[in-house]
């Protein structure tokens, strides 16, 4: 079925022109109602181009007065013919008789190099009696036009009022709200009103074109340089939207309203019109300005689902559509991105069938109308009742667009515009639908290659970031990273929760310079330095100057900012370091917020003799911490001491018993113009706090036995069962002997029972871990130590500390 016999049943081309002109003709006159004559050529005769022709300010001269369709210089069209010429136009004019000039004529005739294509074909035909005019229609169908196109086309010319001859006269004062524009010279007249839309002093106004061009939004400027260039522009009445800058606010949308005037021989061509204030003009804009919004929406479409949002806002409510579905095809199914409305009732029921996670997932072949007019990539439109497979007539049982959206040589995806009442489809709406289908095609491949190249640089963003957090006795931690939105580079914030030994645990947070692979890579390796520098049991500045110290040797041109919070849990207290960094808030339990006024030091990379000084903090059970980078509470239009108030003010008002909930709430409202990472902390405390107990081994004859009596005394005083007292005694002697004898310098010896697990724990300052013997033969004088240990604890091993390491083992008592 062809688009025009979808629209109006069995009829022919014909029969529906002339009643579509006779309702055009019946309704009040307008300025544009020529042009929407004209426009039934481009629906009914298969017209690429229709002009009207008629004598102008110069009697020797036929000038276009209106057109439609493709810009007639495709065609080597004229503005102008002279009557006494031999040109199909001045012929028919001078005889009343109209031509057909098929590609056979054409290809014989005097022009026929300039002929566009082999199936280029001309009709023109007498405005009433000779010397009134002509109408020249341009087709590029094989055979020329048909017996219906010619009909067609007949009953057009017929339809045609002939306008006044335009004549380009200078009049002098212009109304306040009126242009002149001179084409070739760029020189423009306007009125008061104009200008004060601008912004421009009369005195200040130079009557240049260009000076008014500079003041529109940079994505609006083609659009309005197609009118202001005559090589551009048809002859007729124009109309278009465009924004201009403001001082201060969001751009402002303006109306123009234009005729070019032909100048005739020797004369250059003027466009005049009116220029208004958008928002003060009524609200049901034309096609055209819907069209440039919608250009102007894509523009700034940075995702599948925004291209989706305006299309919905150009095409549903001026059209009065009952629902509207945008899809992107993805081999032979589509994947819905967007609905309108988006409950799955309002939808057919193949497609509830197919419902996935939030949108369905149509497929092509359940529809196969909708397959066929993606392979022909043409607008398709089915009115009421229209005999179609139920995955579509339930989309529109009143009336069914189908917008195949074209992106190069490939389709894209496809755009669904449904009625549920019978919906009478005009040309111009023909028109709106296939060129907001070409804007779409085009910003969907855009968003859908951004959405992708976005999903990869936050795949990679989240493989350098903690997969999870862990769980620790006596806190809750959670952590959130948004990356910025303002580009698609990876970025540098990065944050840790590190677990460390006697139940501490330290909170890190840090930010690397720029955003792109550089950033990124060196924030991984600090995240790693930090955490092995931790690990190795060294005070928090002592963790972040040896972060400092291995950034400077890396030899970078990048700096980075951190903070680090070591916590007690046992204890309630923490000390803070900061390098460069945004302060911590702390949210206490009843319920006030406090910035941390903690000393810092440089950020990381920029001093080789940096200190960075500890800041004590004392938590009660129920305080907050929270760590946050500056992309939180700073930007362009935030300054950073109003941010953190924010934030305290934010963090004290929250429920620190859902700290999930908490930290969504603080990332609301974020400006992600930069990464944002955050992490809370809520301290709650140990419900049973250990027991430890610690013993400076002195280098002495008898230091095995007094760590040996200092172990016996503190196990029975912790009401420990003897068997379990006689393995730690054994351990203890075994763990000491090997420190004596195999390093110098100091040896500790400390004892931890937490949740009725004993630790017996020996720290040297040699770094080499005992290694256990694969096998002892009777003769061996040594090795059997550790085999004893291993025998007898429930596990055991060997940590980093401050250069040193520390041999733990385990005993559970009573197993």
């Amino acid at each position: 079925m062809s688009e025009g016999a979808a629209i109006s049943g069995t009829r022919t081309a014909p029969e529906r022109a002339e009643a579509a002109l006779a309702s055009l003709m019946a309704s009040p006159a307008t300025p544009d109602r020529l042009r929407r004559v004209l426009e039934q050529a481009l629906v009914f005769a298969g017209a690429s181009f229709v002009g009207v022709y008629t004598p102008g300010h110069d009697a020797t001269e036929l000038c276009l007065a209106e057109s439609a369709g493709l810009p007639r210089t495709l065609y080597g069209l004229r503005d102008c013919y002279p009557v006494a010429g031999t040109s199909p136009v001045a012929e028919t004019h001078r005889t009343g008789l109209p031509r057909w000039l098929g590609p056979a004529e054409l290809a014989a005739g005097p022009d026929s190099r300039r002929t566009p294509s082999p199936d280029f074909s001309v009709a023109v035909l007498p405005l009433g009696p000779a010397g009134a005019g002509c109408l020249l229609a341009v087709g590029e169908h094989p055979g020329g036009f048909g017996t219906d196109d010619r009909t067609s086309l007949e009953l057009i010319a017929r339809a045609v009022a002939v306008p006044a001859p335009a004549v380009a006269r200078d009049t002098g004062e212009l109304p306040e709200d009126a242009f002149s524009l001179i084409m070739d010279t760029g020189r423009v007249k306007v009125g008061e009103a104009i200008l004060r839309l601008f912004g421009i002093d009369r005195e200040s106004f130079d009557g240049r074109v260009e000076t008014l061009l500079g003041r529109t939004v940079p994505e609006d400027l083609p659009a309005l340089m197609s009118v202001v260039e005559a090589d551009h522009l048809s002859i007729g009445d124009r109309e278009l939207e465009f924004r201009i800058l403001q001082p201060a606010g969001p751009p402002r949308w303006l109306r123009l309203r234009g005729r070019l005037l032909t100048g005739g021989e020797g004369r250059s061509a003027r466009l005049v019109g009116t220029v208004a204030d958008a928002s003060s003009l009524r609200s049901d804009v034309t096609d055209v300005a819907r069209v440039q919004r919608l250009a102007a929406a894509l523009a700034t479409a940075g995702t599948v689902k925004d291209v989706g949002q305006a299309v919905v806002a150009a095409l549903r409510k001026p059209l009065r559509a009952d629902r509207i579905a945008l899809a992107e095809l993805e081999n032979d199914r589509l994947v819905v991105t967007v609905l309108d409305p988006p409950e799955p009732e309002a939808w057919p029921e193949v497609w509830r069938s197919e419902w996935r996670t939030e949108w369905p997932d149509a497929p092509v072949r359940a529809m196969p109308t909708l397959a066929a007019a993606l392979r022909e990539g043409r607008a398709r439109i089915w009115p009421a009742g229209s005999p179609l497979e139920p995955a579509l007539a339930e989309v529109g049982p009143g009336g069914l667009a189908v917008l195949p959206l074209p992106a190069g040589s490939r389709m894209a995806g496809a755009c669904l515009v449904g009625w549920d009442r019978p919906h009478d489809f005009a040309p111009d709406e023909r028109a709106l639908l296939t060129a907001c289908a070409g804007l779409t095609g085009q910003a969907l491949l855009r968003a859908h290659a951004f959405d992708a190249e976005h999903e990869l640089v936050g795949m990679l963003q989240r493989t350098l970031l903690p997969r999870r957090l862990p769980r620790l006795p006596g806190v809750v931690a959670v952590a959130r990273y948004l990356p910025t939105t303002a580009g698609l580079e990876v970025g540098g914030d990065w944050y840790d929760v590190i677990p460390l030994a006697d139940n501490h645990v330290a909170l890190v947070i840090g930010d690397v310079q720029g955003h792109n692979a550089g950033a990124a890579t060196l924030m991984g390796q600090m995240r790693t330095a930090l955490r092995a520098y931790a690990a190795e049991g060294h005070p928090p500045d002592v963790v972040v100057a040896h972060a400092n110290r291995l950034l400077l040797d890396m030899e970078t041109d990048l700096f980075a900012t951190c903070a680090y919070v070591d916590v007690d849990v046992e204890q309630g207290t923490a000390w803070c370091v900061r390098a460069g960094h945004v302060q911590p808030v702390l949210r206490h339990p009843d319920g006030t917020a406090e910035i941390v006024l903690a000393e810092g030091g440089p950020p990381l990379g920029v001093l080789a003799q940096a200190e960075f000084p500890m800041t004590p903090l004392r938590l009660q059970p129920g305080t907050v911490i929270a760590l946050t980078t500056d992309g939180l509470v700073e930007s362009s239009d935030t300054d950073l001491d109003a941010g953190m108030d924010r934030l305290a003010r934010e963090l004290a008002a929250a429920d620190p018993g859902h700290l999930g909930l908490v930290a969504d709430a603080l990332l609301t409202g974020a400006h992600r113009d930069d990464d944002v990472a955050l992490l809370l902390m809520r301290y709650d405390g140990l419900a049973v706090r250990p027991l430890r107990e610690s013993w400076t081994v002195w280098r002495v004859p008898e230091a095995v036995r007094h760590a040996r009596r200092f172990t016996r005394r503190t196990l029975r005083a912790w009401g420990l069962p003897r068997d379990t007292v006689d393995a730690a005694l054994l351990v203890v002697s075994e763990l000491v002997t090997n420190a004596l004898v195999h390093t110098g310098g100091q040896v500790r010896l400390d004892l931890s029972l937490v949740s009725h697990r004993l630790r017996l724990a020996v720290a040297d300052t040699s770094p080499r871990s005992p290694v256990k013997p694969t096998s002892i033969g009777w003769e061996a004088t040594g090795g059997r130590g550790i085999l004893l240990v291993e025998a007898v604890s429930a596990a055991w091993g060997t940590v980093p500390v401050s250069g040193g390491k520390q041999v733990w083992a385990d005993l559970v008592p009573g197993r």
